[in-house]
């Protein structure tokens, strides 16, 4: 654990980064197409360039087990070991995946039919059992998926025939497939499965088995994993698609950002994640390497733990929300790069809304209400974060607070620490951000603000309000998309006026790539596409 003081804020001049297109392929549904592919990738693959792929992140995966991770590290190593039945393309549309189509047969029912030329990479073949297998699993009080509240509207999985798998809902559910080409519906080999309900039955904590041995149907498969140094992961030669160019990738943890942007410019690095904005600059100008910037559907945020006192009032939640100039944290520590939150959703969000009415940043007033609620002497507490972003942002608040009388003790922990004691709620306050992967609003409310979702799943303010359970409830279960976007608007006005958290800034994804990668590719939900990544001649 540790803390840290106070440190200037300080200016830095922003150049402008250079635009660097993505390569779109398209995975072809013939044989005749994958097997002209799969010729071509392998002789890419005889050129010692494409052999090695070294990607520098802040810190390895806290679990390789779909069901049981939601931290971007987690994501970015694990979509390229699993497939999911239905993903999001580079236009960012829903297609197929390892459902070769699928469709609403009613209000209540979606089917899906499965590809047959599929297998794990352990040598199990995928089918609609396996499809039943997964989704009872995530499902399954007794392993405690973290990723439950993504799929609790399935009422049954039924399975039809060998490649066709019909998912019944309790309700209308629009956006399951969605919910489907999220990470946490991954389909895992079911002898992972199998293993981890026989170790839950002699007494190992569930999420342990597959997170040990993680299988799946990606274009890679897990080579080697040493928790807090790297995963190395290689290239899947039977993948049902089109084939990856590089033979392996090394995900490497390298938690200080120097130190990821000197292996950047030294060549020990070919793409390094994240790159802080004072960064930019100099990565730009160098010979070595370029920063890419991608839309985000990120929001970073303070989050406040209602249940510890006084940020169980409501008054002091406004009052710090007040204290807390957002447009300055973002043109000093952000270089003005990401753009002021709002509310909890970015504008890439299928159900923001420019008609929200925020807290807007008053210190004066901020100063009134803590008198008035009796603290106008001050408090302190403790916020916790977890890398030089959040940290440095924690600083620019504890300067802000220290204007209100509010005192504000900074302690950083690793990744896996940090979602642990957030998730018991152990914490004051907290600095993180959170991704609406979906790219719709029930991903991006649902989690966070519902108090079913109390800890790990999201909601780690503890946040409960009757009429927002209803509000994101009814949404859910409505098939007028008017509708829907209305009950969260209604949702997200509540949330704001209640301050469980302070929405801080929507980020720009920045990504270090040296200067001959191409085919890079970013989601704006943070986690990058791989596959098509290779080094120029």
């Amino acid at each position: 654990m540790k803390k840290l003081s106070l440190l200037l804020v300080v200016l830095v001049a922003l150049v402008a980064c250079a635009n660097e297109g993505s390569s779109d392929s398209e995975e072809g549904e013939e044989n005749q197409t994958e097997e002209s592919a799969e010729g071509e990738t392998q002789e890419q693959g005889s050129n010692g360039n494409n052999e090695e792929l070294v990607v520098d992140l802040d810190s390895t995966p806290s679990s390789l087990d779909p069901h049981a991770a939601n931290d971007g590290i987690s994501l970015y190593v694990m979509t390229n070991i699993y497939d999911t039945l239905v993903r999001m393309n580079q236009d960012l549309e829903l297609e197929p995946s390892l459902a070769k189509s699928y469709e609403q047969v009613n209000e209540t029912t979606w089917e899906f039919k499965l590809r047959e030329d599929v297998t794990f990479h352990d040598g199990e073949p995928f089918n609609a059992e396996v499809v039943k297998t997964n989704l009872d699993r995530v499902l399954d009080p007794e392993v405690g998926a973290t990723l439950s509240f993504l799929f609790d509207m399935i009422d049954e999985v039924e399975v039809v025939d060998e490649y066709t798998v019909q998912i019944h809902t309790q309700y209308p559910f629009s956006a399951l497939p969605a919910h489907l080409a999220h990470p946490g519906g991954h389909m895992i080999s079911p002898e992972s499965i199998e293993a981890d309900y026989e170790g839950m039955e002699n007494g190992e904590n569930p999420l342990t088995a597959v997170n040990e041995n993680p299988v799946g149907t990606g274009y890679y498969e897990l080579e080697e994993h040493n928790s807090g140094e790297n995963v190395i992961l290689t290239k899947n030669e039977d993948y049902w698609g089109e084939k990856p160019n590089f033979e392996r990738i090394v995900f490497k943890a390298v938690p200080e950002e120097s130190s990821r942007v000197s292996e950047l410019m030294t060549d020990e690095a070919d793409i390094i994640y994240p790159v802080n904005t004072d960064k930019v600059s100099s990565i730009n100008e160098s010979e070595e390497g370029r920063v890419k910037e991608s839309e985000s559907a990120s929001m970073s945020y303070l989050g406040f733990n209602v249940e510890k006192e006084p940020l169980d009032n409501r008054e002091i939640r406004r009052a710090i929300n007040m204290a807390i100039d957002k447009e300055a944290l973002v043109e000093g520590l952000m270089s003005g790069v990401p753009l002021p939150a709002t509310g909890p959703l970015a504008p890439t969000v299928n159900g923001y809304s420019d008609e929200l009415e925020p807290i807007e940043h008053n210190v004066e007033q901020a100063k009134e209400l803590l008198e008035e609620e009796g603290y106008g002497e001050g408090f302190s507490l403790d916020v916790y974060v977890y890398d030089k972003t959040t940290a440095d942002t924690a600083v620019y608040i504890q300067s802000e607070l220290e204007e209100v009388n509010i005192e504000l003790n900074i302690e950083q922990l690793d990744i896996g620490a940090y979602l642990d004691l957030t998730a018991q709620g152990e914490h004051d306050m907290l600095v993180g951000s959170w991704g609406t992967v979906t790219l719709d609003a029930d991903y991006g409310l649902y989690p966070m603000f519902h108090s079913e979702n109390a800890g790990s799943a999201g909601n780690r303010s503890f946040f409960s309000n009757d009429e927002v359970d209803q509000l994101l409830e009814e949404a859910r279960r409505s098939t007028d998309e008017e509708e829907r976007l209305e009950l969260y608007e209604e949702a997200q006005q509540i949330i704001i006026d209640e301050s469980p958290i302070v929405p801080l800034y929507h980020s720009v994804l920045l990504a270090g790539l040296s200067e001959d990668i191409e085919g890079f590719y970013q989601y704006p939900s943070s986690f990058p596409y791989l596959k098509d990544v290779k080094k120029s001649e």
